[in-house]
């Protein structure tokens, strides 16, 4: 079994490095989007404000940047799966798990599905529509683990004489669940997290050997990603390599932990039937949107105009997403560099900056009053039906974080009324009234209600 080993241990590798890839191009090119954006704003301290103005004086010159920016990234990002490979245009997750379970998916598994995903993926998340990588990262991971395995391509025309053995639908099955577990784990750095989310949610067929031989493979994609991650920032050395900081290593960092109390399980059960609410009306809500949209997409007789169409709605969704968050929360001091302190300002920066960054913010420990009831409310409206309209739109995305994001602002808000009931507490014994501790029990109850996860998502949250 050493080659079955071997194996495991090359996808989960190449997993992690993708993995890696990601992330920095995606940070990357958030980063270079705005840095053209802030080409139009000349920041000057007064009276020890931060305001920011256009080259002309005016906002709307940065606000047309960055929403031409951000709708330039949709079309590519549309485009590429539309046109080049259509079975990835959705988050991949279901047609892995369809596949696992005896359904034949044609074209799921080729060089051009995987280019197509990964294009689509980088630019659907760095554009700013409310979505993640975590759908596509399970879908790359499951192609992966298809080609290492098989070392063979009809569309390169490449078969190899290695590994031949493993030609067979049952050993392919294996190598795609571990793939597809790998790209899981290597998204939130959690390996046991990964492989419970393939016992939980994608396979059906399970052995105790596949277990421990799919948890080597997302241990390597996670030590890989963290090994990378280490020494790189942006494509760039910092000269730590192999140096595991806790704050990069874990996705969501929380510096201050808080000791538990009994009457904390009182909200706590609020927010799991809360989530389990929410989480029916999402997917309801989704169900619905997406049968209007095929209605209306078979009702158009030419194949070319059907996927154009697609393409302009999708952009249409986007122009949605950043027009309205713009429009709504143009503040007049620098989200940019520095908190604002108007519930506008706090708003918009909960919104535009990237997912993983707000949920970070909603997170923290002992800010009981940097976030107001405006402001989380109005985020909350604006992420909860925009991402149900992205969900399913013609880009490779995933609604991982979409969840978490959604959970963690009506949490936050349950844990901003206890301190508005009881205020501020600074005794131990009632330090575990903190919006923060909410938003994490939010998060995971929102993801709960949706994906219906209960073991490997408790796992992916406290690693």
């Amino acid at each position: 079994e050493w080659d079955r080993w071997l194996l495991m241990g090359l996808i989960g590798t190449a997993v992690g490095m993708l993995g890696f890839l990601i992330h920095q191009i995606i940070d990357s090119l958030i980063k270079l989007k705005w840095d053209l954006v802030e080409n139009y704003l000349q920041v000057s301290k007064r009276n020890n404000l931060y305001l920011s103005t256009g080259q002309d004086g005016n906002i709307h010159m940065t606000w047309l940047c960055a929403l031409g920016l951000g709708l330039a990234m949709v079309v590519l990002s549309s485009g590429s799966v539309l046109f080049i490979c259509p079975a990835g245009s959705p988050s991949g997750l279901p047609e892995i798990i369809g596949y696992l379970n005896g359904t034949s998916i044609q074209h799921l598994f080729n060089i051009k599905t995987f280019l197509g995903t990964f294009v689509s993926c980088v630019l659907a998340v760095a554009s700013g529509l409310f979505c993640g990588p975590e759908g596509p990262m399970i879908h790359l991971g499951a192609l992966l683990g298809c080609g290492l395995s098989q070392l063979q391509s009809d569309t390169l025309g490449i078969h190899l004489p290695l590994f031949t053995r493993f030609r067979n639908s049952a050993d392919k099955r294996s190598f795609i669940t571990a793939g597809a577990g790998a790209g899981i784990a290597s998204v939130f750095r959690a390996p046991i997290g990964g492989l419970l989310f393939t016992l939980e949610e994608v396979s059906s067929f399970w052995d105790i050997r596949l277990a421990w031989q799919t948890f080597f493979c997302c241990l390597m994609a996670t030590f890989t990603t963290d090994l990378l991650s280490s020494s790189l920032y942006g494509f760039f050395y910092r000269g730590h390599f192999g140096f595991f900081e806790a704050e990069k290593r874990i996705i969501f960092w929380v510096k201050n932990l808080l000791d538990m109390n009994v009457l904390a399980f009182i909200p706590t059960i609020l927010l799991g039937m809360l989530g389990g609410l929410l989480g029916a009306l999402f997917v309801s809500l989704n169900i619905k949107i997406n049968k209007l949209r095929m209605q209306f997409f078979n009702s158009i007789p030419k194949l070319s105009l059907r996927k154009l169409i697609k393409s302009l709605r999708t952009v249409l969704c986007s122009f949605s997403c950043q027009s309205g968050v713009w429009k709504k929360f143009s503040c007049t001091r620098c989200w940019l560099h520095f908190p604002c302190s108007s519930e506008w300002g706090s708003a918009a920066a909960l919104l535009i900056e990237n997912g993983k960054q707000g949920i970070t913010y909603l997170f923290k420990r002992g800010t009981h009053e940097e976030f107001g009831y405006t402001s989380l409310c109005t985020a909350l409206a604006f992420y909860f039906i925009l991402s149900c309209w992205t969900a399913g739109s013609a880009v490779a995305s995933g609604l991982v974080i979409p969840m978490l994001y959604t959970g963690a602002l009506y949490g936050r808000i349950i844990g901003l009324v206890l301190v508005s009931i009881f205020g501020v507490q600074t005794n131990e014994y009632g330090a575990w009234i903190d919006p923060g501790l909410f938003a994490a029990i939010g998060a995971a109850s929102f993801f709960s209600g949706v994906s219906r996860l209960t073991i490997s998502l408790t796992v992916i949250m406290v690693s």
